[in-house]
C-alpha cells in the first residue's frame, strides 16, 4: 500500500518511501507493465542487426551504408538516456514514459513502411529517441512503486529483459526476415506498444515527489543539452564505424573523437557549476555511485561483447545460419530467467558485493574457461554449454549492482540513477562491441602473419602437407599441376581459419580479464543499504 508523501520532516525521506508508491495499483502489475515496453526497446537493438543484408538488397544500397540503420539508433538512444531523469522531472515521468512509448511505436510503423534508405534512417532516429526513455522510465518505476525491501524481485524482472532480450534478439529477427521480410522487424512492435501505452495509462502514476519536483526541474540549459548531444552522439559514431574506418588513421574517426572529447569535459565542467543541471554529474562524487557505474560499464562490455563474439565465431568459423548461431545463445537467457529470483532474494539477506564479487568471478572464470573448449571440431551441445555458464555469472550481477548505485540517494534522485546507469551499460555495450571486433581483426592479422612463417618451401612439414593434399586431389582425378595449385589454396584457407581462431580465443582472454579486475574494484564501495533507501536509514 502507498503512503502520502505529505507531512515528511525535512531532511528525511518521504512517508511512502518505506512502503512503496503505487497509486493503489498491484505494484507487480506495474513491473510487468513496464517491463514490456522496455523489452520490446531493448530487443529491438539486436533483432534489427541480422536483417542488414536484407535491408541492403531492398533498398539497393551497399552494406556499408546499411550500418547506419544501426548507428543512427544508437547515436539518438544514448543522446536520450542521460537527459531522461532531467526530462521526468520536468514534465512528469508518466508523461514522459508514455510518450516514449507511443513515439517508439509511431517510429517502428514508419521504419517498416521506409521506401528508402534515408528515410529509414530518420525513422530509426525518431525510434531510438522514443526508445531511449524507456528503460531510465521503468527502472525509475520499479524504485519507486516497490519498498526497498522487495525491490530485489522487481528489479530481477527488469534484468531478465536486460539479458533475455538480447539473447534472442539474433534468433528471432534471423527467422522473421528468412520467413516474412525484415519490414517486419519493426512492425512487430506495433501491438506490444499500442498494448503498453493503454496498459501504462492506466497503472502508472507518479509519486508525490515527482509532482512538487516539476517546479524544481528549473529553466532548459540549452549549452548543457547542446555539448551532451553532441559529445554522446560523436562518441557513439566512432564507436560503430572505428574498425571500418581504421580508427584514427581516419581523419572522419579523429575529427569526431575530438569533438566528442571536448564536448563531454566541457559539459561536466558546465553542469558542476550550474544550479539545475541535466545530468546531476555531483553524484559521482558518491563512491559507490561511482563503482556502481564503472561495474555495470564492464557488465556491458562483458555481455554485449561476448554476444558478438560467440554467434560471430559460429557463423564465420563454422557456418552456422544467423538463426541456428543465435539458438545457441538462447539457453543462456533461460538460465538467467531461473536465476534472477534466487538473486532478487538474496539481495535483501545478504551484502551484494559479496553477491558481485560471485558473479564477476564466475563470469570471468567461464570465458577463460571458453578459450579452452573453443575450437573448429565444437558442437552445438559445447556452445549451448559455454553459454550457460557464463549466463550463471552474468545472473548475479546486474540486480545486486543496481543496489549499489541506490545505496543512500534519496527518492527525487532515482530518475538521474536511473538514466545514467543505463547510459552507463550501453556505452559498456557498444565499447564492447568496438573492442571485439577491432581486437579480432587485429590479431587476425598478427597469427596470420606467424603462421604463414612456416609456409615456405623451406619448411619440410609445410611441404608434407600440401603434397598430401595433391595427392588426395590427383587420386580423384584432378592434373597434376591444378591439384598442386588447389592444395596450396586449401593450406592458404587453413591458415586464415586459424589465425582468427586464435584471435577469437584471445578476445575471449581480454574479456576474462577484464572481468576479473571488477572482483577487488566492488570492494571499494562501501556496504549498501536496502536498495534506494537513503542514508541514515
Amino acid at each position: 500500500m502507498s503512503a502520502a508523501a505529505t507531512g515528511a520532516d525535512a531532511g528525511r525521506p518521504p512517508a511512502y518511501f518505506a512502503t512503496g508508491w503505487t497509486g493503489g495499483r498491484n505494484p507487480w502489475v506495474i513491473a510487468l507493465v513496464v517491463t514490456m515496453a522496455t523489452f520490446m526497446e531493448i530487443l529491438d537493438t539486436s533483432i534489427a542487426n541480422v536483417s542488414l543484408p536484407h535491408i541492403a538488397g531492398d533498398l539497393s544500397v551497399g552494406v556499408d551504408e546499411s550500418t547506419w540503420v544501426l548507428t543512427s539508433y544508437l547515436v539518438s538512444n544514448a543522446v536520450v538516456l542521460p537527459i531522461s531523469g532531467w526530462i521526468s522531472s520536468k514534465i512528469g515521468r508518466k508523461r514522459f514514459y508514455m510518450t516514449c512509448v507511443a513515439l517508439f511505436t509511431v517510429s517502428s510503423f514508419l521504419c517498416g513502411m521506409a521506401p528508402n534508405l534515408g528515410a529509414l534512417i530518420f525513422f530509426r532516429v525518431l525510434q531510438g529517441v522514443g526508445g531511449g526513455g524507456l528503460a531510465p522510465s521503468e527502472q525509475a518505476i520499479l524504485v519507486d512503486t516497490f519498498p526497498p525491501m522487495k525491490r530485489g524481485m522487481a528489479m530481477a524482472i527488469y534484468g531478465m529483459a536486460i539479458v533475455l532480450a538480447p539473447a534472442i534478439g539474433p534468433t528471432l529477427g534471423g527467422f522473421i526476415t528468412d520467413n516474412f521480410s525484415w519490414r517486419w522487424v519493426f512492425f512487430i512492435n506495433i501491438p506490444v506498444g499500442a498494448a503498453s501505452l493503454l496498459l501504462a495509462s492506466r497503472v502508472v502514476t507518479d509519486p508525490p515527489h515527482l509532482q512538487q519536483g516539476k517546479a524544481r526541474a528549473g529553466a532548459i540549459d540549452w549549452l548543457g543539452l547542446g555539448l551532451i548531444g553532441t559529445g554522446l552522439g560523436c562518441l557513439e559514431v566512432v564507436l560503430d564505424k572505428g574498425q571500418e574506418d581504421d580508427w584514427f588513421h581516419s581523419s572522419f574517426i579523429t575529427g569526431f573523437t575530438l569533438v566528442a572529447a571536448v564536448s563531454l569535459v566541457s559539459f561536466v565542467l558546465w553542469e558542476l557549476e550550474h544550479d539545475n543541471p541535466i545530468v546531476d554529474v555531483r553524484m559521482f562524487r558518491r563512491r559507490g555511485f561511482a563503482v556502481a557505474n564503472a561495474l555495470m560499464l564492464v557488465l556491458g562490455v562483458a555481455l554485449f561483447g561476448s554476444t558478438v563474439l560467440l554467434p560471430q565465431y559460429l557463423q564465420v568459423l563454422m557456418g552456422y545460419t544467423a538463426q541456428q548461431a543465435g539458438m545457441a545463445l538462447s539457453p543462456g537467457g533461460l538460465v538467467v530467467i531461473a536465476l534472477l529470483p534466487l538473486v532478487g532474494r538474496l539481495v535483501s539477506k545478504v551484502d551484494t558485493r559479496w553477491l558481485v564479487t560471485f558473479g564477476f568471478a564466475v563470469l570471468s572464470a567461464s570465458l577463460f574457461y571458453m578459450t579452452r573448449r573453443i575450437d573448429l571440431q565444437m558442437d552445438f551441445g559445447t556452445a549451448v554449454e559455454l553459454r550457460a555458464l557464463q549466463s550463471v555469472g552474468m545472473a548475479f550481477l546486474f540486480v545486486p549492482i543496481q543496489t549499489i548505485s541506490y545505496a543512500g540517494v534519496p527518492p527525487e534522485k532515482n530518475n538521474q540513477v536511473s538514466g545514467i546507469m543505463n547510459l552507463s551499460r550501453n556505452m559498456g555495450g557498444d565499447i564492447g562491441i568496438a573492442f571485439v571486433t577491432t581486437l579480432i581483426a587485429r590479431r587476425a592479422q598478427v597469427h596470420q602473419s606467424h603462421l604463414t612463417a612456416h609456409t615456405t618451401a623451406y619448411d619440410a612439414a609445410y611441404q608434407s602437407k600440401v603434397a598430401s593434399i595433391a595427392r588426395a586431389m590427383e587420386h580423384a582425378g584432378t592434373p597434376a599441376v591444378e591439384a598442386a595449385r588447389r592444395a596450396a589454396g586449401a593450406m592458404y584457407r587453413q591458415v586464415v581459419q586459424q589465425a582468427t581462431q586464435l584471435a577469437y580465443l584471445d578476445a575471449l582472454g581480454v574479456l576474462g580479464l577484464a572481468t576479473a579486475v571488477m572482483v577487488p574494484m566492488v570492494w571499494l564501495a562501501a556496504r549498501p543499504r536496502p536498495m534506494g533507501a537513503p542514508a541514515g536509514h
